[in-house]
């Protein structure tokens, strides 16, 4: 059995092979504990495939003081934590926005629309596979280049092109429905 600083060690040094090894061990635990923080599970999933990017990405410099496994629970625990925080940050903007406005009965029927369509985008998002809703969502909510997701995702850019093609063909049809 390997001791976690020999771990660290072959993953700074390049080793997918172990690493892919720790991904597959620690995911589905990393993935229900982030669950139970954020009862929502495509974001718990977004959370930890987060964390293995970055882990990957920053292998050389990754410091690790405690146990591996202490650490991944530590990240996943923060990351959940900062997801919570910007949940009620959109929420909290999202009541300003409502009580500032007039609240006619265009202003109703417009908010009304508004949550149809959140809800319709959402069930569109969950039908999606992960890496397409992911490549969906770092294009169209955070506003990134089609080669710079490509590089934060290490895939080609003929792949998220193919990818967004999927997911707005998806959009396209469930928008149309009525």
């Amino acid at each position: 059995m390997q001791s976690d600083s020999d771990i660290i060690g072959r993953i700074r040094q390049g080793d997918k092979q172990e690493f892919e090894k720790l991904f597959r061990s620690s995911y589905v635990s990393l993935v229900r504990y982030a669950k139970t923080l954020i009862r929502d599970h495509d974001a718990a999933e977004e959370i930890v495939q987060d964390l293995f990017f970055r882990l990957w990405k920053d292998r050389q410099d990754m410091k690790i003081e405690s146990s591996l496994n202490g650490y991944l629970f530590k990240s996943v625990h923060n990351r959940a934590l900062h997801y919570i925080e910007h949940q009620k940050v959109v929420s909290r903007h999202a009541g300003e926005m409502i009580a500032g406005a007039e609240l006619t009965s265009e202003t109703v029927t417009e908010v009304i629309y508004y949550n149809e369509l959140q809800e319709r985008v959402s069930r569109v998002l969950e039908r999606l596979p992960g890496r397409c809703r992911m490549i969906f969502r770092m294009s169209r909510f955070d506003g990134m280049k089609y080669t710079e997701i490509a590089d934060k995702l290490a895939v080609s850019l003929k792949t998220v092109e193919a990818d967004m093609g999927k997911a707005l063909k998806e959009f396209r049809k469930a928008l149309a429905e009525k």
